[in-house]
């Protein structure tokens, strides 16, 4: 029997919507139309795939400002966001149109014959979004699986469904045939389960928490089903004495309250050197003060709301029921009444050991401890289980790229907190994933390589 969700605006806590969520049957069914479409879709020539993407880049392009609007009422995500990640599913579907004439295999030398290389898609795909960034993450997993020829079933998040439903009628729209990229709603135990279980499925991408990337690998183990991964992440944010401290310092909280710190790129560890901590704590104080949380509408607003109370009382248990763990040392101001509002919040942590400091709050909380030298900074950044992201602030630039090479994370920024471009490879280390999305590497991920020797006796 078919269940629905409603879907509710976390900054008003109204009814947006109610949507259906599928059946394993209708998963399988979807998964059918995938693989039934899949032969038709690899036929279609590079040139002419990627005409395809183009249009649908262009009408996502075209719909920008709805698709913003509908995030801000989905998931509660600032209008300036949001538009900036309708636009980033563009750019996304713009680079990999380019891709499908550019898929090359290779010409290997050896002896008695020509060898020859080709990059053949897997098949069916079934990506698993989460609620945190549900656009980009969607158009970071379909682009590339459909420029290399694979066709796609897609399962957003059940608390932020909208805007990938929307995207996949933007693929209808832009003359995608039917079963290439499918949306279905529906929840994680039911859809992105069958996408584990099923033998259709060449492929399973997921991004969310470590704890289910697990059992989607585990599970993936018994077909060895390919999977993508990008999971958890407790980032650092190390700030040398010899940086532009103001300007660290103005830049740290949109490292990590960047959408209320549901980010698992958040720089929520803040590592200073100690002979300038208090200097940092000062200018600090006053950027984080000066964070806009409003109604996300506005475009003003800097931070908007978490995505649930349920998310807001996890946040809420990592500050107030550990008191004796940690110091507050300043907050932000949150908007009173309806809406599930934190406030951007700075505590000082007594241990290395303590679980906000070790744990992924996915929230607007941040963690702040100092470091005394160089390798006391690479020591405690990489103190933990997690390997996505982080920056270093510092004006030498040896010593960034040395502390970048030292720090075990997959994405890292120095004199910036910037994670993601299209062009460019992103993932984890450690227990924040497996393989990578975008850039040239997340093609690839899409492929099989077939070797062929040509004997020329």
């Amino acid at each position: 029997m078919t269940t629905t969700h409603d879907v509710i605006n976390p900054a008003t806590e109204e009814l947006v919507t109610t949507v259906a969520l599928a059946t394993v049957e209708q998963a399988d069914e979807a998964i059918a139309r995938a693989s039934a479409a899949s032969a038709a879709w690899r036929a279609v020539s590079p040139a002419d795939r990627g005409l395809l993407l183009r249009r649908f880049s262009d009408l996502v392009g075209e719909h920008q400002d709805e698709l913003a609007q509908l995030e801000v009422a989905n998931a509660g995500h600032t209008i300036g966001n949001a538009r900036w990640e309708a636009g980033n599913v563009r750019d996304v579907l713009a680079y990999y149109a380019a891709a499908p004439e550019r898929n090359f295999g290779r010409q290997i030398p050896v002896a008695g014959g020509i060898d020859i290389t080709f990059r053949e898609p897997l098949g069916v795909v079934g990506i698993i979004v989460p609620w945190n960034f549900p656009m980009p993450i969607a158009g970071w997993g379909f682009a590339p699986a459909l420029a290399a020829g694979n066709t796609v079933v897609l399962k957003p998040a059940e608390l932020t469904p909208l805007t990938a439903i929307r995207l996949g009628e933007l693929a209808l729209e832009a003359g995608i045939p039917e079963g290439v990229l499918t949306v279905i709603a529906g929840r994680g135990s039911v859809v992105g389960e069958r996408f584990v279980t099923h033998p259709d499925v060449r492929k399973v991408c997921f991004t969310g928490s470590t704890a289910v990337g697990q059992r989607i690998m585990r599970g993936a183990a018994d077909q060895v089903k390919r999977v993508t991964l990008e999971l958890g992440g407790k980032s650092a944010n190390i700030v040398f004495a010899d940086s532009d401290l103001e300007l660290a310092a103005a830049r740290a909280p949109y490292g990590v309250f960047d959408n209320a710190g549901q980010d698992c790129c958040a720089r929520s560890r803040i590592l200073v050197e100690r002979s300038v901590l208090d200097r940092f704590m000062e200018h600090f104080e006053a950027a984080v003060k000066g964070v806009v949380v409003a109604d996300p509408r506005e475009e003003s607003a800097e931070m908007g709301p978490l995505i649930s109370a349920g998310q807001r009382e996890t946040v809420r248990s990592y500050v107030e029921d550990a008191a004796e763990d940690v110091e507050v040392a300043f907050r932000g101001e949150a908007p009173q009444g309806p809406g599930y509002w934190y406030p951007a919040t700075v505590v000082l942590p007594r241990s290395t050991s303590d679980r906000v400091w070790r744990e992924e709050v996915f929230g607007p909380v941040v963690a702040v401890m100092p470091f005394d030298d160089e390798a006391d900074a690479i020591a405690k950044a990489n103190d933990t289980a997690y390997g996505l992201s982080g920056s270093i602030w510092t004006r030498d630039i040896g010593r960034g790229l040395r502390v970048a090479r030292g720090v075990e994370a997959g994405n890292l920024s120095v004199n910036s907190h910037s994670s993601v471009r299209y062009a460019t490879p992103f993932g984890g280390f450690k227990q924040s994933g497996i393989g990578r999305e975008l850039g040239p590497d997340a093609l690839e991920a899409f492929t099989e390589v077939k070797n062929v020797f040509i004997s020329t006796d």
